[in-house]
């Protein structure tokens, strides 16, 4: 958790937090406090999972399995909100997107901390190089023979994969994803004009999460990670519909 936000981290997994702060000014975690919250929902990552030590042990996921899969593709797309979010904090200093912005940063660096943690518990990489970006959905959300459960490492690329990557645009590394270009444009505005694009990124960004959580709670097998991604999905098309709100107020709209 961080100092600004001592009830956030506490939150039931993909809920919103209230990111409520004094008024006229919005406190933004400083590096530090950002390694502690990560480092506290890897704590409680592995407190949860071990509180069933008693009982028979579940499957571990397999390196192509949809949870590792789902693990580490969120993982970045997560980074990259982090990212436009505390680009834009510098960019304008209107309120309310400034705490929208802080809700999805303090959100999304937690849930990341309790992905990259759960790869760690399953003794798995964070990074697969070898793979494509959502392989695990095109494949049928990773339930390939060898592929999934019990530790094997099946083809991340049989069987039609990659057919989601296929959908990007502009060198995006997901469906959903701001190009760098993009980012250097949000970098470069300011004003209503910073505001705009980062609630029309933002959007597209959240379109792309929904879809791949939506995957995740189809196919992953740890029930946790399933009840993660479905807080994922609802939260996001709740924000997805306050950003529509955002931008009609200052005459846009989204870009789909």
């Amino acid at each position: 958790m961080t100092p600004a936000e001592p009830e956030g981290a506490d939150r039931e997994a993909g809920a919103e937090p209230a990111a409520r702060t004094r008024p006229g000014r919005l406190v933004w975690p400083a590096a530090g406090a950002v390694v502690l919250a990560l480092l506290f929902a890897g704590w409680a990552t592995v407190t949860a999972l071990g509180r069933d030590a008693g009982r028979p042990a579940a499957a571990v996921p397999g390196d192509g399995s949809a949870d590792a899969g789902f693990a580490r593709d969120m993982s970045v797309h997560h980074q990259q909100a982090v990212e436009m979010s505390f680009i834009v904090r510098d960019r304008t200093r209107d309120e309310e997107v400034r705490r929208l912005a802080y809700d999805i940063a303090n959100t999304q660096a937690n849930q990341r901390g309790m992905m990259l943690g759960w790869l760690d518990l399953w003794g798995l990489p964070k990074t697969a190089p070898d793979r494509e970006p959502m392989a695990w959905m095109a494949r049928g959300h990773g339930t390939d023979p060898g592929g999934a459960y019990g530790g094997g490492h099946g083809d991340a690329h049989g069987g039609g994969a990659h057919s989601g990557p296929a959908a990007t645009a502009g060198g995006a590394l997901m469906p959903g994803m701001a190009t760098k270009a993009e980012l250097e444009r949000l970098r470069s505005a300011s004003g209503v004009a910073a505001e705009v694009l980062y609630l029309q990124l933002m959007t597209d960004h959240h379109e792309g999460g929904v879809a791949m959580a939506q995957g995740c709670a189809d196919a992953c097998r740890v029930g946790v990670q399933r009840s993660l991604a479905q807080g994922m999905v609802d939260a996001q098309r709740s924000e997805i519909g306050l950003m529509a709100d955002l931008l009609a107020k200052r005459g846009a709209k989204p870009r789909g």
